[in-house]
Order: C-alpha cells, then sequence, then structure tokens
C-alpha cells in the first residue's frame, strides 16, 4: 500500500455491533461534509474468528499486556489474553488460553452493589428483590448497615461535594437511618444496575422514563432511592469496603482477582 494505516484493537461489550454502528454514522456524518473521494476508508471484523485471525496478523502478547498495567490488574477478569511463540520467524498461537476463546466465551459474570437507601428499602424491599430477579440479578451479598459519615461521603459524586450545603443535606440523610447493601452478580452487572436505576434527579429519570428505578421511588436529588456503583473500579472498591468477609458466589471470581 503507498499509505499507513491505522490498527486498532478494540474492547467493550456489545463489540461488533456498538463499532458497527458508530461506524455508520461517522461514514453518514463525512459524506454530508465532504464532496470529494478522499472519504475515510475503514474495515472492521465481523466475527470472532476474523477478529483472531486479524489479531495474530497484527499484534503480539506485550502489545496488548506490559508487565502489571491497569489494563490487566483491573481487568483479567474480562480479558483472557492470548499470547503466541515466536519459531523460525513465524508467530504460532501458544497452548494458553487463547483470544479466540475469550471473543466466544460470551459476557462474564461480574459483580456490582446497590445501596437502597434509608427509608426506601423499608418500605419497597419486595418489589425491589422482585425487580431484581426480572432483570436476572443474582443476590450474593446482602447486609443493613448504619452508614458512617466518612462512607457516606465516599459514596457521593465530586459535584455534590463542591456545595456544602447540598453536601451536609446528603451526609445527613444516608446517616439518619439504616440502609440495604446489596452485591448483585449478573453478566454486565455495573451498566445494567446503572441503566436501571437512571438519573440521580428523580424528576429528570421521570421525563425520561417513568419505568427508571429512581423515578419510581426518589422523591428528590436527595432521596433518590439508591446507589449504585457507577464503573467496574467503584464497584471493586465497594465490594470490599461492604463485604471484606467475603460473598456467597460461585461464579464471579472478581474479589479473588482483585486479591481481597
Amino acid at each position: 500500500m503507498s499509505n499507513p494505516v491505522l490498527v486498532c484493537a478494540l474492547r467493550r461489550i456489545n463489540a461488533f455491533r456498538v463499532l458497527a454502528d458508530a461506524l455508520e454514522r461517522l461514514t453518514q456524518w463525512r459524506e454530508k461534509l465532504s464532496k470529494s473521494s478522499g472519504l475515510l476508508q475503514i474495515v472492521m471484523a465481523l466475527t470472532p474468528e476474523v477478529t483472531f485471525r486479524q489479531a495474530m496478523l497484527f499484534f503480539t502478547e506485550t502489545e496488548f499486556v506490559t508487565g502489571k498495567t491497569w489494563f490487566y490488574s483491573h481487568a483479567q477478569h474480562l480479558l483472557k489474553f492470548f499470547c503466541f511463540s515466536h519459531l523460525v520467524g513465524e508467530r504460532q498461537r501458544s497452548h494458553t488460553e487463547s483470544l479466540f476463546s475469550y471473543l466466544q466465551s460470551g459476557a462474564q459474570i461480574l459483580c456490582t452493589v446497590l445501596l437502597i437507601k434509608p427509608g426506601a428499602w423499608s418500605h419497597s424491599f419486595a418489589r425491589i428483590l422482585r425487580k431484581l430477579d426480572l432483570e436476572k440479578f443474582t443476590v450474593v451479598g446482602m447486609k443493613h448497615i448504619n452508614l458512617e459519615p466518612g462512607i457516606a461521603l465516599g459514596l457521593l459524586s465530586s459535584e455534590v461535594r463542591q456545595d456544602p450545603a447540598v453536601l451536609e443535606a446528603h451526609c445527613s440523610y444516608l446517616t439518619s437511618d439504616t440502609a440495604l447493601v446489596l452485591c448483585l452478580q449478573r453478566p454486565n452487572a455495573v451498566k445494567k444496575l446503572m441503566d436501571l436505576l437512571g438519573p440521580e434527579d428523580p424528576k429528570v429519570a421521570q421525563a425520561l422514563d417513568p419505568s427508571l428505578w429512581r423515578a419510581q421511588y426518589g422523591t428528590s436529588t436527595v432521596q433518590n432511592g439508591f446507589y449504585g456503583s457507577e464503573s467496574y473500579q467503584i464497584a471493586v472498591r465497594d465490594m470490599k469496603l461492604f463485604f471484606p468477609e467475603g460473598l456467597c458466589y460461585t461464579e464471579c471470581q472478581t474479589l479473588e482477582e482483585e486479591e481481597v
């Protein structure tokens, strides 16, 4: 080829569908803005098999994982990395678990944390458990807890902390009575839970979708019913914080792999 190309290896939930949708939107946008023939040319793998073959051509193990990087230490249970042995100038697959096996294994079982705030759980616990069951969550940890001010503070966003009055309102409410903490397990647990909860403001959630949990059980941005771990890293932190004694799980190895 006369010009260089950029080769990327990307990872995320539903990667093939999401990337295809994004590239389609990008192509439509470029076509509207440009009448020239020099449009961006993109080729993507469409199946796990093709992805594996192309990964073998362009990348080696060290180009995916380098020592104890964040990518390895925090996503080990998501990415079952592949490696190659160099033999007579040719890169061949070793007998370790391959990228192909990972691509075919489907979504991994993950854990996340749901805190049902004071008042919300005592009035609606049975209905909330029913909703969790319908959404294929498994409860692998549960406890009542009276939040200490320091722990309550750690659950609040940076935006809330910037306003002393709002911060005080949140902390006072979270420490006013007993909360219920659940550790939940299912494929793609973190994102699924956040999608179900909706925006932190119940009015915004109500306008967006009345079926969102904060729209149903929240009354204000302070008393919005729920706290949920917003990312995998935060979920691990929350599990360590609320369930240091361990969880009742069999498939999810999150805490083991994080050396808890």
